[in-house]
C-alpha cells in the first residue's frame, strides 16, 4: 500500500481501494491517475488518509467485490492501522457494503457515498442542500434493508460519517418516499423560479454565458478573474458546489451574466444528475458555453468525454455555441501542442489569455447584431444616449429636427429601445 503523510491533528483516518476490474484493462498510469483522484475525494472532506491502494479484481464477488483473501488482508490492515473509514472508489451494491463493513469493522464508503458526503460539506444554499438531501435519500433508500445497529453508526439527514441520529434510525421507505416527494416539490418550485429570472434576463436582453468542465479544472478561478469577484477557489475537488451568477460588462459594452457551475467528475452519481438537474438547465439556456479543461491534466481527454456525456443527460444535446479553454497552460512547456479552432490558451491564475478570451465573447455577440435605423428628435437626447451606451452606433446624421441614427444592436435591445421611446425604425 501506499502510505500518506500523517497530520498532528487527529481526523477520521481512512482507507483507499481503488478495484481494477479486469474488464476494464487499465493501464498502470491510468489506475495510479484514478488513484490519485479517489485519495483527492477522501482529502475533500478532511480525512486523514492512512494509505491507498489499487486492487485487482478478476471476478467480482457478488458478496464482498473482492475475494476472501484481499477481504482478510485489508481486515487485518484496517485492524491494525485503526481505520475509521474505507473507501471503496466503485459503486457497492447495498450487500457489498453491508458485509464489508461486517468483515473490516468499520464504515465501508462506495464511490457515490463519498461523493454525496463532499456535497453535503460543501453546500451552503437552501437550493443546494435540497438537491443534495434529495440525492442522498434516494441513494440511501435501497439500503434501508441493513440492520438497526448498522442504522446507528449513521447521523440524522443525509450524511454518512456523523454519529448517531433518530432520523436514521426511524425512517423507513414509507417516510423515505413522503420526503423524497416533499423535496421534488421544493426544487420544482424553485425550478419555476429559476425558469421565471431567465426570463426575466432574456426580456432585459442579458446573454449568459455558462461555465462548465471536469472538477478542479479552474472554473471558479476564472470566474473571479472574469467578472472580479470572491468566490471560493480552491485547488481541491468539488471546491464549488453552489452555482453562482455575476454580471460583467465587455468592451464594446454588451452587459452578460457569467454562470459558475459545479464541476462534474467521473462515474458521478446518477441520484446527483438528476437532483440538481434544475441547477445546471442554467447551461441549456446558456448563449455560450466555456468548457474549461485543465490543460495540465494527463487526462484531458477522458475527463472532456465524461464532460460531455454528462451535458448530454441534463441537457440532451451538446450546446451549440460551445468554445473550449485550456486552463493552466501556464504548467505547459510544450507551446506546439495541438489546439482546435475553438480553442483558446489561458492561465487563470496569471491572466495570460483571459483578454482574448474577452474579445471573444465580445466578437461573438456583436457578430449577433443587427442595425437599424431610428429617425431621433433632436430635443431627445436621452434616447441617443441611450443608443450610444447599449449599442454600436454606426451613423448619426442630423436631418431638419431629427436625427438618422443607424445603430447596431441585438434584436432584445432593439425591442427594449422601441418600447422605452416609443420609436420605430425606419425603413430599410
Amino acid at each position: 500500500m501506499t502510505e500518506a503523510k500523517g497530520t498532528s491533528v487527529r481526523l477520521t483516518t481512512a482507507l483507499v481501494i481503488v478495484p481494477n476490474l479486469s474488464s476494464f484493462s487499465r493501464d498502470f498510469d491510468t489506475l495510479e491517475l484514478k488513484r490519485e483522484e479517489a485519495v483527492g475525494l477522501a482529502e475533500a472532506i478532511d480525512l486523514e488518509l492512512v494509505a491507498s491502494e489499487i486492487v485487482n479484481v478478476s471476478r467480482i464477488r457478488p458478496a464482498t467485490l473482492f475475494g476472501r483473501g484481499k477481504t482478510d488482508d485489508i481486515a487485518a490492515f484496517v485492524k491494525a492501522n485503526k481505520i475509521d473509514v474505507a473507501i471503496v472508489d466503485h459503486e457497492l451494491t447495498p450487500v457489498q457494503q453491508r458485509n464489508l463493513e461486517v468483515a473490516w469493522h468499520c464504515k465501508v464508503l462506495d464511490r457515490t457515498a463519498l461523493i454525496l458526503e463532499i456535497f453535503g460539506a460543501r453546500a451552503r444554499t437552501h437550493e443546494g442542500r435540497l438537491q443534495v438531501e434529495l440525492a442522498a435519500l434516494q441513494y440511501q433508500r435501497s439500503r434501508l434493508v441493513r440492520s438497526w445497529t448498522h442504522l446507528e453508526r449513521q447521523r440524522g439527514g443525509f450524511g454518512v460519517l456523523g454519529g448517531p441520529g433518530e432520523s436514521q434510525l426511524e425512517i423507513d421507505r414509507r417516510l423515505t418516499d413522503q420526503r423524497i416527494s416533499k423535496l421534488q416539490g421544493e426544487i420544482g418550485n424553485i425550478q419555476k423560479t429559476r425558469t421565471l429570472q431567465r426570463s426575466a434576463r432574456q426580456r432585459n436582453a442579458l446573454p449568459t454565458v455558462a461555465l462548465i468542465g471536469y472538477t478542479n479544472a479552474g472554473k471558479s478561478t476564472l470566474f473571479n478573474r472574469l467578472t472580479e469577484a470572491d468566490v471560493v477557489a480552491q485547488d481541491m475537488l468539488f471546491a464549488t458546489l453552489d452555482p453562482t451568477m455575476r454580471g460583467m460588462t465587455l468592451p464594446s459594452g454588451t452587459k452578460i451574466v457569467l454562470c459558475d457551475t459545479v464541476g462534474f467528475i467521473s462515474d458521478l452519481p446518477t441520484e446527483l444528475v438528476a437532483s440538481f438537474r434544475a441547477t445546471l438547465e442554467e447551461i441549456s439556456e446558456a448563449d455560450v458555453v466555456l468548457h474549461v479543461h485543465d490543460a495540465a491534466s494527463a487526462e484531458i481527454a477522458e475527463q472532456s468525454q465524461t464532460v460531455r456525456k454528462i451535458l448530454v443527460e441534463i441537457v440532451g444535446e451538446t450546446p451549440p455555441k460551445i468554445y473550449n479553454v485550456l486552463n493552466k497552460f501556464d504548467l505547459i512547456h510544450d507551446e506546439d501542442c495541438e489546439i482546435g479552432r475553438n480553442d483558446i490558451r489561458i492561465s487563470a491564475v496569471t491572466g495570460a489569455g483571459c483578454d482574448a478570451l474577452i474579445e471573444l465573447l465580445d466578437r461573438e455577440f456583436l457578430s449577433r447584431r443587427q442595425v437599424f435605423t431610428y429617425a431621433i428628435p433632436s430635443a431627445d437626447g436621452a434616447a441617443l444616449a441611450w443608443l450610444y451606451s447599449n449599442g454600436e452606433v454606426i451613423s448619426n446624421n442630423p436631418q431638419d429636427m431629427s436625427n438618422i441614427v443607424k445603430v447596431a444592436l441585438q434584436s432584445p435591445d432593439a425591442g427594449r429601445f422601441e418600447q422605452r421611446f416609443q420609436l420605430a425604425p425606419e425603413p430599410q
